[in-house]
């Protein structure tokens, strides 16, 4: 499916997105094709900025672009705009609801303050106008449809300073972490993995064995786990410890 804003003529709409007509969508060549291609919808703030995305991607073999009637079944939602404003946003929330499409921002002025709104929206990755060639635009939604990520280099600076201040900030004084063990629980598992008993675990910790026993189990019943080393076992495979 292709948004494109209102023209300028029509002041009532002024602003709004809509569907192409089908004039619209023959003039930029959108095309569902066979084969085992990236299937990609795009939108656009108007047919120009669609055009001119959908002239890089359209000849390329990995890509298979979808017309509006199968836009849902998209493997990636390419959003074209010159910034992330208020109608960018409630696009990007309505495109996040479908769980079957990743959804990708290409953007002409990215502020600083949109990172956060962009994390909220769901948006897997970034990349600048300024620098949307064909193959960066491929390359991009390749790298969605694998479920990967692509920022900026400037921007994954700001992520990470942004994860880092979460962390410190609003997770550690409350004993948590970004993973889905608190810090007493990711802890406790790590000394497990070192071959620690419920005893020894208690002295290192300065819990009572009773807790100790408590907070493994917990960890256990939480995440579905059948026992201690299968508790080990899935935090190491998932990065937890």
């Amino acid at each position: 499916m292709t948004i494109t804003a209102e023209t300028m003529n029509g002041a009532a709409d002024r602003g709004r997105y809509r569907r192409p007509t089908a004039a619209e969508r023959a003039a930029t060549g959108t095309r569902t094709t066979p084969g085992d291609r990236v299937s990609v919808a795009v939108y656009a703030e108007d047919l120009i900025l669609r055009t001119g995305v959908v002239h890089q991607i359209r000849p390329r073999p990995e890509i298979e672009l979808v017309d509006e009637a199968e836009a849902d079944r998209a493997q990636v939602s390419l959003v074209v705009v010159d910034m992330v404003d208020e109608r960018t946003i409630q696009l990007l929330q309505r495109l996040q609801r479908n769980t079957v499409t990743r959804t990708g921002l290409v953007v002409g002025f990215f502020e600083s303050g949109a990172l956060q709104t962009m994390i909220e929206c769901g948006v897997a990755a970034v990349l600048r106008r300024a620098e949307a060639d064909q193959n960066s635009l491929v390359h991009l939604v390749t790298a969605m449809a694998n479920g990967e990520g692509v920022l900026p280099g400037d921007l994954l600076g700001k992520l990470l300073d942004h994860v880092s201040s979460l962390q410190r900030t609003v997770l550690d004084p409350r004993g948590l972490s970004l993973s889905t063990l608190t810090t007493r629980e990711a802890e406790m598992i790590r000394l497990v993995s070192e071959g620690y008993g419920t005893a020894e675990i208690a002295q290192k910790t300065s819990y009572s064995e009773r807790t100790v026993k408590n907070v493994l189990h917990e960890v256990v019943t939480r995440l579905e786990l059948r026992n201690r080393a299968h508790a080990v076992g899935y935090t190491m495979r998932h990065g937890l410890i």
